[in-house]
């Protein structure tokens, strides 16, 4: 029982360490483009690469985790970083960045691993706010984001990212030692399970949800900074702490979110969510004063904090025995979710000038899923009523 009750500190523990590894570059890159030169177009790049193997990882990962269990897939995730994380340490090209930061996704694949196991050990009614706080474990985010600077500051970049050497084989250690050797396993086939969910609707547009708030969080957490001082000629510092606030809010949601699900219905608390974020996303897009901008910004992190945590109290509500694959298939999208609407916003901001277009696109995308959550609500109470 008590390695049982050391798997959600443990794991969530792992994921902060995990999502600390997956932003190193962008974390650092003020200090790196001074070293070796980069066009805007390569900068973007570089900051972006971890997000595609992060992403695409996460659906076999999922699988394996049902398969293996969490204890090899971040024991194992966490050595095989030790490459990447060294290789960047001495990269002095592009090319070098580009390969360091390809494999770097692995650390933000670790994802689908607590996602897919923690549920095992709590009932149904507390899976929600499970998920929720191990989640939050994307508050790793921001600590590289706001720490990696300042050691940098003092040690230089290179010395910076040797630091992470340590600890991911320190996480790697410990759930050699403290994670759980009997965790239940699901063995079936990859082909059966994904044949098994693919035609099913509800895993798309669980996807296309998490698409949404996932992505949402991940964009406004790269763009922020430089939108606020470009926009509003704030200071960087100043800046800085406001997107902290934002990734703050929207991590602390998450576990909100998840218990929310659990007490009320989940469908009901994803279409404030997406109200919130259709009118949010329309009122960016007119470019208004800080304090109505800030206000925006406030609801979007809610709203993708809270909508973040509920959407995974549905994946095991819906696919109880396909639970791996899909979340890894519903983590992916959320992921690919970080990695095209920024490089979509950069290149609206090249040919308009503004970044108007990009929010009006996150209001109609929202606005979609709102529609599809009232359909979603009321199939399923039709289908209590049949039943």
């Amino acid at each position: 029982m008590k390695t049982k009750s050391l798997q959600l500190p443990l794991q969530t523990i792992s994921l902060i360490a995990g999502f600390m590894v997956w932003v190193i570059l962008s974390g650092l890159m003020p200090f790196i483009k001074e070293d070796i030169h980069m066009t805007a177009t390569q900068l973007s790049l570089v900051t972006a690469i971890p997000v595609v193997l992060g992403s695409i990882l996460r659906i076999p990962i999922g699988f394996w985790t049902n398969r293996f269990g969490a204890r090899k897939l971040f024991s194992i995730s966490f050595l095989l970083l030790l490459f990447p994380i060294f290789y960047i340490s001495t990269s002095n090209s592009f090319v070098d960045l580009l390969i360091g930061g390809l494999f770097l996704g692995i650390s933000g694949a670790v994802f689908s691993v607590g996602v897919t196991s923690l549920p095992k050990y709590y009932p149904k009614e507390r899976h929600g706010f499970v998920n929720g706080i191990y989640g939050a474990g994307n508050i790793g985010t921001a600590i590289t984001t706001f720490s990696a600077p300042v050691i940098a500051t003092k040690l230089g970049w290179q010395t910076t990212v040797k630091f992470y050497l340590v600890l991911v084989l320190v996480i790697a250690v410990l759930n050699f030692l403290f994670g759980d050797k009997n965790e239940p396993k699901v063995v079936a086939s990859f082909s059966e399970q994904f044949k098994g969910v693919y035609k099913n609707e509800k895993l798309w547009f669980l996807s296309l949800f998490y698409f949404l708030t996932f992505g949402a969080f991940v964009a406004f957490t790269i763009y922020l900074p430089n939108f606020l001082v470009v926009n509003f000629g704030l200071e960087k510092v100043d800046a800085g702490m406001r997107t902290a606030g934002f990734i703050v809010i929207a991590t602390f949601c998450r576990p909100i979110g998840g218990w929310l699900g659990d007490k009320f219905n989940s469908f009901q608390i994803l279409m404030l969510v997406f109200a919130g974020m259709t009118i949010a996303g329309v009122v960016l897009a007119f470019n208004p004063s800080l304090m109505i901008y800030s206000a925006g910004c406030l609801v979007i992190a809610f709203g993708a904090g809270i909508g973040n945590g509920t959407i995974f109290k549905l994946v095991p509500m819906y696919f109880s025995k396909q639970a791996g694959i899909v979340n890894g298939i519903v983590s992916a999208m959320g992921g690919l979710g970080g990695f095209f609407p920024p490089l979509v916003l950069s290149i609206l901001f090249n040919l308009t000038g503004h970044y108007a277009i990009g929010f009006m696109a996150l209001s109609q995308v929202a606005m979609a899923s709102l529609i599809i959550v009232i359909w979603m609500y009321y199939q399923d109470k039709l289908g209590m009523v049949s039943n």
